[in-house]
């Protein structure tokens, strides 16, 4: 019987508790899709009550669903995630979340990616030692692993450039009499002001497209 309550333990469950499990979910962009994570959580027979989504970026915490678990996490209910950069998009967030949700909530965490960070097991100071250096380490791969991301982005726009990709909605064309009024603007027959308002355009976009003409001859 003793054995059988340390196995019990070991599994989250504590006598005399009444303890939740959940699963968040999150995805950077509406356009993503949490397929993979929402399978994962389903095969662990996670309430689909307890199960929160968030489809926006994690570059800061303010996602409606996730302050709502968070309002609902009681200590030693158990977290699930897919993967520790859904806690965060930095080294210090993810850091912070988790020190948030097992030190200030209680409550332990299961990353289903990464099967040592699992704060139900090793509760020793030798088993947190090692689970606190994996997560440092596996929160600064995450963190460098989204900045080699933006540096190929960035660079692979730079060499489409290069190569005359035009990024972005294509140019307004002129209207027909645009010529006619430049003429007469740059003869003086016609003001900035009346010029714009012939072509129909804000001062400042007649005057940027007549330069942009002008050079372009």
């Amino acid at each position: 019987m003793q054995a059988a309550g340390a196995c019990l333990q070991w599994l989250g469950y504590k006598e005399g508790k009444d303890i939740e499990t959940y699963g968040y979910i999150r995805v950077s962009t509406r356009e993503q899709n949490e397929d993979r994570q929402l399978i994962a959580m389903q095969s662990l027979s996670i309430p689909k009550k307890n199960l929160f989504t968030d489809k926006q970026s994690g570059k800061d915490f303010q996602r409606p669903q996730y302050r709502r678990l968070i309002r609902k996490l009681k200590p030693d209910d158990l977290l699930y995630v897919k993967s520790i950069d859904r806690l965060g998009r930095s080294y210090e967030e993810i850091l912070e979340q988790w020190r948030i949700l097992t030190k200030e909530k209680q409550i332990d965490i299961v990353v289903l990616d990464m099967p040592l960070l699992d704060t139900r097991r090793g509760k020793d100071l030798m088993g947190t030692f090692l689970s606190d250096i994996v997560l440092q380490v596996l929160s600064f791969v995450a963190e460098n692993e989204r900045t080699n991301i933006r540096q190929r982005q960035a660079e692979g726009i730079a060499a489409a450039k290069a190569r005359g990709v035009r990024f972005g909605r294509p140019p307004t064309p002129l209207p027909e009499n645009f010529h006619q009024v430049h003429q007469d603007w740059r003869g003086k027959k016609l003001t900035l002001n009346e010029a714009a308002t012939a072509c129909a355009m804000p001062v400042g976009t007649f005057y940027a497209k007549a330069v942009r003409f002008e050079n372009s001859t």
